[in-house]
């Protein structure tokens, strides 16, 4: 009998070897966007958040510097940040800056090495905050440090929110409103509906570098599972849905070709493609409906004057 995958006792390379195996077993094939994190992969990504085509970042940073202190009125005195996957804490800095009296700040990312370098910087910037780094997915339930007071306040910037399904937001909110508690506030980033002229390029930049981000998934399938996978037989492809309303980050085979993982053959037709990653646009309406059922209401929703990006304040019902 074949042993049971206990992801409890897997080593993190067992879990990367599982899950690009199920990922590419699926008869429209995948890998998980969370393996683009690699150190190379997140030098390209800051790459990324630099080219002139990429406006989430530097618009998502206006709409913070210019709003800083309108958000820091309506979460109040002694907030407690809770900030799910943290990275560097760069947008972190611009409400630690504005906020009154904050009672400390919890960043939470599944990786660990990063979030205590983040947070040892974080520490010696911020030498009176309170710093309680978590080293976890954000989409597992979780629990805040015993020893902290302050009124918790969620922070999800970049609008990651939008490589989550609809199933997996109600999850993510749901829990977020257990862990933050009645009467909180949730301060979270969304990517707006606008021209495929303006998001295409974004996810496929004249530089390439995006196209880099993502071939370097197969660079590291090779590299850590021993696989051998011809970078020069896949290319990148960035395609607007817009029935789904989403960008897809795709890797297509230029070939008929076969690639073995860890023992495991995988045939690829000409064209065929493996799905990486999705970046959800959201129509504000939409999403409201889509979190209403998950304990949180719309309170503010500042945006940029192109209205490309929003920050939105939620409140915990009671």
């Amino acid at each position: 009998m074949d042993d049971v995958f206990d992801p409890q006792t897997a080593s993190q390379q067992d879990r990367f070897l599982k899950d690009v195996l199920d990922g590419l077993a699926k008869p429209k094939k995948t890998l998980p966007c969370q393996y683009f994190y690699d150190e190379a992969g997140s030098n390209l990504f800051e790459q990324i958040t630099e080219l002139p085509e990429y406006y989430p970042m530097r618009t998502e940073i206006g709409i913070l510097n210019t709003q800083a202190e309108a958000i820091a009125s309506a979460l109040g005195p002694r907030a407690l940040l809770v900030e799910y996957g943290a990275g560097a804490s760069t947008k972190t800095r611009i409400l630690l800056d504005a906020l009154q009296d904050p009672a400390g700040y919890v960043p939470i990312d599944v990786s660990e090495d990063f979030l205590l370098q983040t947070a040892d910087t974080l520490k010696t910037e911020y030498p009176d905050l309170a710093v309680h780094p978590i080293a976890a997915d954000f989409m597992v339930e979780l629990g805040l440090p015993v020893d902290i007071d302050g009124t918790p306040v969620g922070f999800f910037p970049g609008s990651t929110i939008g490589n989550l399904s609809d199933d997996e937001i109600d999850q993510f909110l749901r829990a977020a409103r257990r862990l933050l508690r009645s009467g909180s506030k949730f301060v979270i980033g969304v990517d707006l509906r606008k021209s495929p002229d303006i998001l295409v390029p974004a996810y496929d930049d004249a530089q390439g570098v995006t196209a880099a981000f993502n071939m370097n998934l197969l660079e590291r399938i090779n590299r850590e599972l021993g696989a051998n996978f011809d970078l020069e037989a896949f290319e990148h492809q960035a395609i607007w849905n817009d029935e789904a309303s989403r960008i897809e980050m795709h890797l297509r085979s230029l070939k008929p070709q076969s690639v073995k993982i860890g023992g495991t053959e995988i045939k690829f037709d000409a064209d065929e493609t493996i799905h990486t990653e999705n970046s959800r646009k959201f129509d504000l309406e939409k999403f409201v409906a889509l979190i209403g059922a998950t304990g949180w209401t719309l309170r503010k929703d500042w945006r940029d004057d192109r209205d490309f990006f929003s920050v939105l304040l939620l409140e915990a019902d009671d």
